[in-house]
């Protein structure tokens, strides 16, 4: 029987636990989000955020700044914030317009309010596993695989993306827990040759529901961290997919994670336990 590797159940519990703890505590924890531009997407996951984090009770304090702001302004305003002891943790908003150079604003967080663990020194943190904030997306997957019991030691583990926000900090992680891990991309030849041997395949790649049953072997787990917009067959609007064709794959697998509801909602619990941890250890 297939195992539904749940992560909004996962992420609710993780909420009302720091609802729970936050209760104690007169002053809240305070997280700034810095957006830049109407994305439609972008404001979508920021509004997102905001409804988790005044669920749990965290403070908001939103900079709306428009697409052509120059990345001086943004800077000295993280440079503001930096210094502002009602703020626990800054966001900046990604992707960033074409115009703004996204590691040198990203590099002005002060690293204890570095919330989504950006910073090049969290980042060489993490590379030598000294790490104490880490991106919420590879952290969301480390702990929606430990809370099912899967280990993941001696795992042949394959990575589909190598971003600098998902896939590289996610194989760093699965490393230190002693997985063998090989990562995939655009340009790795025969991938369902390599995806064929894993026993945990993880996809990031943004291809709407481009794995299916041909590239994984039988009992295979899957996560797949693939938000993707597609048209409705004969319909009006869109819906959201994976990167894996999971009606295709599902009696194959021993575990899956859905989109949505599998990864997406964990990356927002991590990003509320970064700035609840900030702000009680800081």
């Amino acid at each position: 029987m297939t195992i539904i590797l749940d992560g909004k159940k996962l992420s609710n519990n993780i909420k009302e636990e720091l609802k729970d703890k936050l209760e104690k505590y007169e002053k809240k924890p305070g997280l700034a989000i810095i957006l830049v531009g109407n994305k439609p997407d972008s404001e979508i996951y920021v509004r997102m955020k905001k409804k988790a984090c005044k669920y749990v009770g965290i403070s908001n304090f939103d900079f709306h700044y428009n697409k052509d702001t120059k990345e001086e302004i943004i800077i000295d305003k993280i440079k503001e914030l930096n210094k502002d002891d009602n703020i626990n943790g800054i966001l900046v908003q990604l992707p960033l317009p074409q115009h703004l150079n996204k590691d040198k604003i990203l590099n002005s967080i002060k690293i204890e309010k570095d919330i989504d663990g950006f910073h090049e020194a969290n980042v060489g943190k993490l590379t030598l596993n000294k790490f104490s904030v880490c991106p919420c997306t590879p952290t969301g997957v480390i702990k929606l695989l430990d809370n099912y019991n899967i280990e993941l030691k001696g795992k042949n583990i394959v990575v589909i993306g190598k971003s600098n926000i998902v896939g590289l900090p996610l194989s760093l992680l699965l490393l230190h827990r002693e997985a063998t891990v090989t990562i995939c991309h655009s340009n790795t030849i025969d991938l369902s040759n390599i995806t064929k041997n894993a026993d945990i395949l993880i996809s990031a790649c943004g291809q709407p529901e481009m794995i299916n049953s041909n590239y994984i072997k039988d009992n295979i787990i899957i996560i797949d961290i693939g938000i993707n917009r597609i048209n409705c067959d004969n319909k009006k609007g869109y819906k959201i997919v994976g990167d894996v064709d999971y009606n295709d794959v599902f009696n194959k697998v021993n575990a899956i994670s859905p989109v949505p509801g599998g990864v997406g909602p964990m990356t927002i619990a991590m990003l509320l336990e970064n700035c609840v941890n900030n702000f009680l250890n800081f």
